[in-house]
């Protein structure tokens, strides 16, 4: 009797626990309406359709002989064949297809998208390979929406003290640049702020693994980059906060939205696990913040 009290005590205290819990959705949404560098595609089966698909695949699925099949697809006799005026309401099951690359919308980078020095043989971890405990902890956001602070190490000390957080292994940095207010538009990919890479090293040092932005990427914009690159002929202006993870691993999360919803810049979990691509250089994540 005492441990099924026992039991319906802690049952209770979890339902309650599970009431206090919010979360926030920290990903921005895959639109074909959106302007991208490579435009997203989606190709829509509707309801009639896809019941017209339903049928024909019980006739994919016989095992017959190829003549056989082929004389059915010709002859469609009744016994292997429904369509939509079989279905309830005359509709069954949508399908649409997206065309879309790996780094379109909320996603993360794993260190495989970075490349890697050429003694190492491409040992860098694909999305397949990244620990999943990587992906859930403590979660510290870091305001820069003004526009005019420099994301460096001095600024990102100066910031994570204003948060009075004391940094730790396994800690996920998320980083408010602004830019998802230019969601949707050319200029979410022109204009915003970077992350220097010497913060990326002070966090790194600290046992971080995962650091996040809602901007387009860590790097300038690619035109700035690449200009620079002409001038000067300096190829450490290409990319540079990519590929500082040649030689320190650690996950980029690009391209996340809503920071502004997170009441606090601390007391909360971020959930981040990648849809699982098989050895993907990276892979779209609903990122979330889980307050208590």
């Amino acid at each position: 009797m005492l441990s099924r009290k026992i039991f319906i005590t802690s049952v209770l205290r979890k339902s309650i626990v599970n009431e206090k819990k919010r979360i926030v959705d920290l990903s921005v949404d895959i639109d074909p309406d959106f302007w991208e560098p490579q435009k997203i595609t989606r190709k829509i089966v509707n309801h009639k359709s896809g019941a017209d698909k339903l049928g024909k695949s019980y006739l994919y699925f016989q095992s017959v002989s190829f003549l056989r099949r082929l004389w059915m697809k010709i002859v469609k006799p009744k016994k292997y064949y429904i369509d939509h005026r079989d279905f309830p309401d005359g509709m069954g099951l949508s399908l649409m297809t997206y065309s879309l690359t790996t780094h379109t919308g909320t996603h993360i980078d794993a260190p495989y998208h970075y490349g890697w020095r050429s003694d190492k043989n491409g040992l860098q971890k694909t999305v397949t390979d990244i620990p999943l405990s990587w992906c859930y902890g403590r979660g510290v956001l870091l305001d820069f929406s003004d526009g005019n602070t420099v994301i460096d190490s001095d600024n990102v000390q100066k910031k994570l003290a204003e948060t009075g957080h004391e940094l730790m292994s396994g800690d996920i940095v998320l980083i408010n640049t602004g830019a998802y207010k230019k969601l949707g538009k050319r200029e979410y990919f022109t204009d915003y702020q970077a992350v220097n890479i010497s913060a990326l090293a002070w966090l790194i040092e600290r046992g971080v693994r995962v650091i996040g932005t809602d901007a387009f990427s860590f790097d300038r914009p690619f035109c700035d980059m690449i200009a620079d690159y002409k001038r000067s002929g300096n190829k450490d202006v290409l990319w540079p906060a990519h590929f500082f993870g040649r030689d320190h691993e650690y996950l980029q999360i690009e391209r996340l939205g809503n920071l502004e919803g997170l009441p606090n810049a601390t007391g909360f979990k971020v959930c981040c696990f990648p849809v699982k691509l098989k050895n993907a250089d990276a892979a779209w994540s609903r990122v979330v913040a889980i307050i208590d």
